[in-house]
């Protein structure tokens, strides 16, 4: 699917102060959807940065329609940032939509937004949030692992050293030195940077990694809320993640401890999307569609919500 510019067709909705969501409105309608896939980005993504969302809302039924928040964390602002900032934001995009939505509101997570949906349905005061009737995981990718296989394995250690005693002496939302520039010219505080790259296996972003024990993927995919099932889509041609890294087993074993735990995930269409790239953007129009499938029919798999 080669990139093209143009127009978005959409509403503006904003559900705090400073923060918007774009709902996209391809089709027209005679009456607006009432159920909503809220698509959640990766570290300095935006709106439309990410290409396939744009596929999604073209396919979807009139029934439902997706949108795309704006968090604080979007763009540059990831850095300084935390998944507890993003889920408290998207807990009040998820309300503001409840109410003026009756049907089921999903949450897709791309990347690093894949920690957001497990952070929401898992993390400290989950039960406290905004109820969501589903997750789905696209490119569910280990900051950790990505960063130890493209980074020099000195300046890996380092810079968690300096982060480390950036934290010890008070200094947690400190920026790291300019020496560091890992990503580019955004500026990351030492508290995010050892949660992204988690030298102890045990930073807040640290959901995915393959290495991580049975009890720590216990407390994640095993305790995930029976009301809201979860799909898993690893991308086959990940550039971001390590080629010695069994996917499909990798997946066999996340749903092993969300069934152990007595959660919900669809099987079927937990998948490794074979020749997709990490955000599919410029990759073939039948592996778009491919993940675009399976993301319909999770969310037509959904069970009908309860008469009232």
């Amino acid at each position: 699917m080669a990139f093209s510019t143009g127009p978005s067709k959409g509403i503006a909705h904003k559900f705090t102060a400073r923060l918007t969501a774009l709902e996209h409105t391809p089709h027209a309608a005679s009456t607006p959807s009432q159920n909503l896939l809220i698509f959640i980005g990766g570290l300095s993504d935006g709106l439309l940065t990410v290409e396939y969302p744009t596929a999604i809302a073209s396919s979807l039924p009139s029934t439902w329609s997706l949108a795309q928040p704006i968090l604080s964390s979007s763009y540059a602002g990831w850095g300084t940032s935390s998944l507890q900032q993003d889920v408290k934001e998207l807990s009040k995009c998820v309300s503001y939509f409840r109410g003026i939505k009756t049907g089921r509101i999903v949450l897709l997570g791309h990347s690093t937004g894949c920690q957001d949906v497990m952070e929401y349905l898992v993390g400290p005061h989950h039960e406290t949030r905004a109820p969501i009737d589903g997750g789905i995981l696209q490119a569910p990718v280990s900051d950790r692992e990505a960063l130890v296989v493209a980074l020099d394995p000195k300046v890996y250690d380092e810079s968690c050293k300096v982060a480390q005693e950036m934290v010890d002496t008070g200094r947690q939302e400190d920026i790291m030195p300019s020496k560091f520039k890992i990503f580019g010219s955004t500026p990351i505080c030492a508290r995010r940077w050892l949660s992204l790259a988690s030298p102890n296996h045990d930073g807040d972003d640290d959901y995915f990694s393959s290495d991580l024990s049975d009890e720590q993927f216990m407390k994640s995919f095993g305790s995930l809320p029976t009301k809201s099932p979860l799909c898993i889509l690893f991308s086959g041609s990940d550039e971001h993640m390590p080629k010695t890294i069994d996917k499909a087993g990798l997946i066999a074993k996340w749903i092993g401890f969300v069934k152990r735990g007595g959660g919900k995930v669809d099987e079927e269409n937990s998948v490794v999307v074979e020749d997709a790239t990490h955000n599919l953007n410029g990759d073939r129009e039948e592996v778009v569609s491919n993940l675009v499938k399976r993301i319909l029919d999770f969310l037509a798999a959904l069970p009908p919500l309860p008469k009232i």
